[in-house]
């Protein structure tokens, strides 16, 4: 009989049990970490050992109240994002900040402070938030929010779950004209042009993002397809409401050899080319727009059973469209092509004490686990602390501690955070063992 294990959205198996339940208060005291819909790729979610109690709060998914006149909405952090979406969205109401995928829980994406196209114009999640409800490690109870018990609540804030567990969650939403996208999108042949595009892109557009292909090779690596969007006006969008994509599976594990240097090249330069014209301008409808991923539930096992691991990274705006050339440069020399590639535009880092972005550009890469994958990630770890930049830890599974501790200089605070509101270090996940010392050993809890 083999042991039960849980993993995030990488695949890559850690031994642990998840508990379902409903009344998460009462979950909450001895428990070691609270799991949404385990979308984080790393080891964010898993437990730091195979005792550890960890609680899935996806049954936790009540709506409390909603003001329909403010957008303002309090609910259960075990919500799932694409609930929210479609509740609320012919209502006129959208998150102010969405992730890639729907398929995340509200108390997930407080605790990852999660960025989406609109970084440049919103910020991140956390910059919405009103107010968090949350259990301490003690077992206490405490509310808090950016005027009360601020540094637990800048803390909790893309803090990964380890300053408390995330019970209920009060954020702003956003009113929308219509539930269209008015979307232009834009084949450009080369990194450099594609990166003075998506600079040039931000001051005209609140919502940018892009594709560029890895697998080409000499001026031609780095092209691209550059998609900008805003939501449609009334008078631009058609008068029916869009209808919702039906779900579509993979059924099966791919062959870990189905994903090679050859089919990749291939699928990117079909993809590269789907779009003919140099620039196409359409409404088109929310979910592919935001969730083009989601089209295919499981897409994840497109990577076959070995699981993989998605790099994302941000450089400052300090270092240049050379900085990013440079990293791209080394994703291609040491093979770490992929038919994912994104980019994104990053606007003013948040408050969050552990927040991702920084004003700049992100770049992320989902690769295949094998041998390499340590190597690869400590150099492109170096290459990124060299460039002032640093790395998405909802991402991460193979950083090094102290490659970690090069890139954050925030982390004195967040540890002196850790101290104040959970000094005997209850709260732990694979994550905080390997980066921050945490033991995992069930003898010394």
């Amino acid at each position: 009989m083999t042991d039960p294990t849980l993993s995030g959205w990488g695949r890559l198996p850690a031994p642990g049990i998840e508990l379902l339940g409903e009344d998460l208060p009462r979950l909450a005291r001895g428990a070691r970490l609270f799991r949404g819909l385990g979308r984080s790729y790393g080891d964010s979610s898993l437990p730091g050992d195979g005792v550890d109690r960890v609680i899935g709060t996806r049954l936790a998914n009540r709506i409390i109240w909603f003001d329909t006149e403010t957008g303002v909405l309090r609910a259960e952090a075990g919500v799932c994002l694409r609930d929210l979406n479609v509740t609320f969205i012919h209502r006129g109401w959208f998150t102010p900040v969405t992730p890639g995928t729907q398929f995340v829980t509200l108390g997930g994406m407080v605790a990852s402070d999660v960025h989406g196209k609109n970084h440049h114009v919103s910020g991140c999640f956390g910059s919405h938030v009103r107010a968090l409800r949350i259990c301490l490690a003690s077992g206490d109870i405490v509310s808090c929010s950016p005027t009360e018990h601020a540094d637990l609540f800048w803390g909790s804030v893309g803090g990964m779950g380890l300053l408390g567990h995330i019970l209920e969650v009060e954020v702003q939403l956003q009113h929308i004209p219509s539930p269209w996208i008015q979307m232009e999108s834009e084949r450009l042949g080369s990194l450099g042009e594609f990166l003075s595009a998506i600079q040039e892109a931000a001051a005209q557009w609140p919502m940018t993002v892009g594709w560029i292909d890895l697998a080409a090779s000499g001026k031609s690596r780095g092209r691209g397809l550059l998609n900008k969007g805003r939501w449609a006006l009334p008078t631009e969008a058609p008068d029916r409401p869009p209808t919702l994509k039906k779900e579509k599976r993979l059924p099966i594990d791919l062959p870990n050899f189905a994903l090679n240097p050859l089919t990749i090249r291939a699928f990117n330069a079909a993809y590269y080319w789907k779009q003919l014209r140099k620039k196409s301008l359409g409404v088109v409808s929310w979910e592919p727009f935001f969730y083009p991923l989601d089209a295919i539930l499981d897409w994840n096992r497109g990577y076959g059973k070995r699981g993989f691991v998605q790099y994302q990274c941000v450089l400052p705006r300090a270092s240049g469209i050379e900085g990013m050339q440079a990293l791209v440069e080394r994703l291609a020399k040491l093979r770490g092509i992929s038919p994912v590639t994104v980019i994104k535009d990053c606007g003013a880092q948040g408050q969050g004490t552990l927040s991702f972005p920084m004003q700049g550009m992100s770049l992320a890469v989902d690769m295949p686990v094998n041998a390499g994958i340590q190597s690869l990630t400590d150099q492109l770890n170096d290459l990124v602390i060299g460039l002032g930049g640093r790395i998405y830890l909802s991402k991460d599974r193979f950083t090094r501690a102290d490659h970690f501790k090069a890139m954050e200089p925030r982390l004195p605070a967040f540890l002196e955070l850790r101290q104040k509101w959970d000094p005997q270090r209850r709260l732990r996940s694979a994550q905080s063992v390997r980066l921050f010392g945490d033991s995992n050993k069930e003898s010394e809890r």
